[in-house]
């Protein structure tokens, strides 16, 4: 029999593929297994809307009788995603559970490279200190002309796409109010 290089690699390399999978202990008898129950077995089943963009996608949500939330996924029967989720929606779960996540203000002096831990209030209280200051620096009330204006360009405000139609339109109302023109959505940018 007169063997060419090909099938000498052939029959090699397959003897060698089964010599290896009996030396690692490959068992090929049957195997019992057991199913686990699932976390959401006994969960709060609700329907949801992705925050992440002007999208809409739907989401499926899963809590425990105490409210913590135990799953999120996509939902097959809305029409826009039909059960699919981008990467942001998909790691939505994490924005909630995740340990590492920063739940309160930090704050960094000027010239300083440390970031410290504030309260709710201070952060709060600093950021309408500084609103109103920069507000009463550049506000005008009439323009070259004469006409009422009522503006100030000192600010600028950016939305986020985290936020539904609602709230975009309470916060919109809230910018003019303080008289704001420039005023720009993340879901657009």
């Amino acid at each position: 029999m007169a063997l060419t290089r090909r099938e000498f690699l052939k029959w090699s390399g397959s003897a060698g593929a089964a010599a290896a999978a009996l030396c690692l202990g490959f068992d090929l008898k049957p195997v019992q297994s057991y199913a686990s129950e699932l976390k959401i077995l006994k969960a709060k089943e609700s329907t949801t809307i992705c925050p992440y963009c002007a999208v809409g996608c739907g989401l499926i949500a899963h809590q425990k009788k105490s409210g913590k939330l135990l799953n999120t996924e996509g939902d097959p029967d809305h029409p826009i995603n039909e059960g699919s989720l981008c990467a942001k929606g998909a790691a939505l779960f994490q924005m909630t559970v995740n340990k590492a996540r920063i739940r309160t203000p930090l704050y960094r002096a000027p010239e300083s490279d440390e970031w410290e831990e504030i309260e709710w209030e201070d952060a709060l209280e600093m950021i309408a200190e500084r609103v109103k200051k920069t507000r009463d620096a550049t506000f005008t009330q009439k323009n070259d002309k004469g006409q009422v204006v009522n503006r100030t360009t000192g600010i600028a405000h950016v939305g986020s796409a985290a936020l539904d139609n609602e709230e975009c339109w309470v916060l919109q109302g809230i910018m003019r109010a303080l008289g704001l023109v420039f005023i720009e959505h993340q879901a657009r940018i």
